[in-house]
């Protein structure tokens, strides 16, 4: 078999895999013990992410003609990819967060929704809250106002009594506005015609 034949299916997967993504993150893992790695590889799976370690002409080949081809210049040395088809933050804060208690780990760039980051840019992607984060603090701030609201209508029942009535104030009753007018508004006369 051609090596050219060989190649095929390994480009054909990683095309596959980048088909709808919507990040890609290349990092350079040398000097992570076997233990650091297994651990990298299962957060970023439960996390739906495709980690895997390609070589840098497939993953060249692949990237060809597509959204991730300006991550060829982040191509040098021991390269592996993090794919996230659901999640676009969460490769870049899988990888951070793990970068921190592993050093040797280095994020090398990537390109998030189609815009291609350095290693400082997808540093400060990894800041972003992942969705569903942001989902819960939405909620949080939406259940706020109605939380106060109901504390602020059981104190006011507190207040109001033991059965819990509020005191209405009471309404003064008002007279009909043409009663009035002509009740207490003198008749005036007309002057007669000379």
């Amino acid at each position: 078999m051609a090596k050219i034949e060989m190649k095929k299916p390994v480009v054909e997967e990683i095309s596959a895999n980048i088909k709808d993504a919507q990040s890609v993150v290349l990092v350079d893992y040398r000097g992570l013990t076997v233990e650091q790695d297994t651990r990298l590889r299962k957060e970023l799976r439960e996390a739906g992410v495709t980690y895997k370690v390609y070589k840098n002409t497939m993953m060249n080949f692949a990237f060809k003609g597509t959204e991730f081809e300006s991550l060829a210049p982040y191509l040098e040395g021991p390269s592996a990819v993090a794919i996230s088809t659901t999640d676009a933050t969460a490769p870049a804060r899988i990888l951070q967060k793990f970068a921190k208690t592993a050093d040797k780990l280095e994020i090398k760039g990537g390109v998030v929704e189609g815009l291609v980051y350095d290693a400082a840019g997808m540093a400060k992607i990894a800041a972003i809250p992942s969705r569903e984060e942001l989902l819960s603090k939405l909620l949080g701030s939406l259940q706020s106002p109605i939380t106060n609201f109901a504390r602020v209508m059981n104190q006011l029942a507190e207040k109001g009594g033991a059965s819990g009535e509020v005191a209405a104030a009471p309404v003064a009753e008002e007279a009909p506005v043409a009663e009035a007018v002509t009740e207490e508004t003198p008749a005036v006369e007309e002057p007669a015609a000379e």
